[in-house]
């Protein structure tokens, strides 16, 4: 199960690295200091980062002393566990404090369109450069792949028809205007009977670990216990502490920079807390591990567009905010623009083959809203995703057959 094992020197020194980098977050929230808006965001963001690293290091440790789809799965939602402290506080927020709802909406919407538009794009990029690594000409396919486009299993045909499940379900908020109670309860029911389906495919191969993870799984028994257990102590503390003043520090680093702080929580925020889940993918496509790198973000995409976003109601509600948690204008059509973009990503990925030209597609239609961030922009560019989204289903129908199918009938 463990790859080729990183040196004793060099697993203690990647483990201190990523403890230095949270102890000033720690230090800070434990003494109580008060720092600047931009200091406080630079600070508390590297502890949002450290955890994600050791909540990462210690769910893929874990994966040693258990087995099958439903462990990945609880794995990667374990892996991504600072995206939704960071998010969920937001939506706890805005029941006291109205204009954190649009915060709550903008760093869903930026960590599912980050992931979508840049993880995917990446995980071909470096396949790409791992093809030419190994062949040494450009113009090849590596030896022993036969091929030069990102494939992934049949297996993943699970998680693709749950996400076509989501992605109708995620066009609900934007039409009428609020993630509603009713909406919320189907998506984590969706997300529950995902754990359920793929907890009934016991004969799954667990991809290699690599790293950190792979030298902590070579330990004893009980070392190794020992290890998984405080990396997600660790983790689970820096999250604790890191969190609430992260969030607040965006929001106030945005008005001390002159800066839109909306856009500073959609991209910043997401960007650091899915950081070390995109490295990990990235590694894999770059050892032509192509089918674990895209389903390790795959999965992340299911267990985000709806657990995420169905969580983001009850957090609202528990903030002392009604049961729905309201969407002005601008935020549907974040909403909008996010749930195009996720039918495209499944159209290219339903025939479980994701080419060149598609990854570029995709991170060129991340890209446009950049240059053009303006309303008018994001109605185009959702109606431009949908037209290519539906474009390529239609064609690729038998394909989103097989992975509806694959939903309800166990292979």
């Amino acid at each position: 199960m463990a790859g080729e094992l990183i040196t004793r020197r060099t697993l203690l020194t990647r483990i201190a690295l990523a403890l230095l980098l949270g102890v000033p977050a720690a230090v800070t929230r434990a003494g109580g200091f008060d720092l600047p808006a931009v200091a406080a965001m630079v600070v508390y963001g590297a502890g949002v980062l450290a955890a994600a690293v050791l909540l990462m290091w210690a769910a893929e440790t874990a994966r040693a002393d258990m087995s099958g789809a439903l462990a990945l799965a609880l794995l990667a939602l374990i892996a991504v566990l600072p995206e939704y402290a960071v998010d969920l506080y937001y939506a706890y927020a805005a029941g006291t404090r109205p204009q954190y709802t649009a915060y709550a909406a903008a760093n869903m919407t930026g960590a599912n369109r980050l992931l979508v538009g840049v993880g995917w794009a990446l995980v071909v990029l470096a396949f790409t450069l791992g093809v030419r690594r190994v062949s040494g000409r450009g113009r090849h396919a590596a030896p022993g792949t036969g091929r030069r486009d990102v494939m992934l299993t049949k297996r993943h045909r699970v998680e693709l028809g749950f996400l076509a499940l989501a992605g109708v379900l995620g066009f609900v908020p934007a039409l009428v205007g609020e993630i509603g109670w009713y909406i919320a309860i189907v998506l984590i029911a969706v997300y529950a009977l995902y754990l359920a389906r793929i907890a009934r495919d016991r004969g799954q191969d667990v991809e290699e670990l690599a790293g950190v993870p792979a030298r902590l799984a070579a330990l004893p028994a009980r070392r190794r216990r020992l290890a998984t257990w405080t990396g997600f102590a660790l983790g689970a503390g820096l999250v604790f502490a890191s969190a609430k003043p992260f969030a607040d520090a965006l929001v106030d680093a945005g008005a001390a920079l002159g800066i839109d702080e909306f856009l500073l929580v959609q991209w910043l925020a997401p960007l650091a807390s899915e950081a070390p889940e995109l490295l990990v993918a990235v590694m894999f496509a770059w050892r032509l591990r192509d089918a674990d790198a895209i389903g390790t973000l795959l999965s992340s995409k299911v267990n985000q567009w709806t657990l995420l976003i169905g969580t983001l109601p009850l957090a609202y509600r528990l903030g002392g905010g009604a049961w729905s948690l309201p969407l002005d204008s601008r935020q549907t059509e974040e909403v909008l623009l996010t749930a195009a973009q996720t039918v495209l990503g499944l159209a290219l990925l339903i025939d479980l083959v994701f080419k060149r030209w598609e990854a570029a597609a995709l991170f060129a239609l991340f890209a446009v809203q950049f240059v053009l961030p303006d309303e008018t922009a994001r109605l185009v560019l959702s109606g431009l995703y949908l037209a290519i989204g539906f474009s390529v289903l239609i064609q690729r129908h038998r394909d989103l057959g097989a992975a509806m199918s694959a939903v309800v009938r166990p292979r």
